[in-house]
């Protein structure tokens, strides 16, 4: 079960985590290795590796590859390893850096910010969202005249810019065939909130989504709870464990 981070298991925003939410999370996770009869939940989130690992072992996954970055990395708790895209090369790293520096120079005097920990990506925010919406498309234009090879998106809160060959979905691939599981997407299962997370369900035979999710993700959806964010997530892998049920 591949599951988003901000806007599901946790808010985007600073919130708390909801922690009754999360616990109940890792009791799925716990049974799902005593018991073997349900999925076990590893993240997929663009946030920072650090981030994402601290969240897989909060949930408790201990064998499942977690993808971080918007792709960019897959981490394995059994073995405690680190795999980065084989694709991005120093030329790669060395143009996100050249676009970090361009960023600070044209907006770091408005107060754009940018996350940190990101390794071949960047992202950026500003506590008014209204800053990131006037600029977005003056930083698609510039990587355009550029050519640049980087997508640029936006979650809730935050403009994401990330190479143009990587995302939730390639990483995905990555796992699958790492695991050796190419033909899997049957037996997997998603969970997002926004646009980025339509790449997950590309790649999963069955998707939901959070209350809070954006109109385009619930179009696309299996699912959609009843409830936002953390509980929805639990409504979520209810419904996956009455139907496992069902089905025997």
């Amino acid at each position: 079960m591949i599951c988003d981070v901000d806007g599901c298991l946790s808010p985007e925003s600073a919130g708390p985590f909801d922690f009754g939410a999360l616990r109940a999370i890792r009791r799925h996770n716990d049974l799902a290795y005593q018991r073997g009869d349900r999925p076990v939940l590893t993240p997929c989130t663009g946030r920072p590796l650090p981030f994402a690992e601290a969240m897989a072992r909060l949930l408790g996954n201990r064998s499942v590859p977690l993808i971080a970055e918007n792709g960019v990395w897959l981490y394995w708790p059994g073995r405690n390893t680190y795999d980065r895209d084989p694709r991005i090369t120093p030329e790669h790293s060395r143009l996100v850096h050249q676009l970090s520096e361009w960023i600070d120079a044209r907006y770091a005097a408005r107060g754009v910010v940018q996350q940190p920990g990101k390794a071949a990506s960047v992202s950026l925010y500003h506590d008014d969202t209204s800053v990131l919406h006037d600029i977005v498309d003056e930083i698609r234009g510039e990587i355009g005249e550029r050519a640049w090879p980087l997508r640029v998106s936006m979650t809730w809160l935050y403009i994401n810019i990330d190479l143009d060959f990587i995302d939730k979905g390639t990483a995905i691939d990555r796992l699958l065939d790492a695991l050796d599981l190419k033909d899997a997407k049957p037996r997997l299962a998603g969970v997002g909130d926004t646009q980025s997370d339509l790449k997950i369900r590309s790649r999963v035979g069955w998707f939901a989504c959070p209350s809070n999710a954006k109109d385009e993700v619930k179009a696309q959806a299996d699912y959609v709870a009843t409830e936002p964010e953390a509980k929805g997530v639990v409504e979520i892998i209810n419904r996956i464990a009455a139907v496992s049920a069902d089905t025997g």
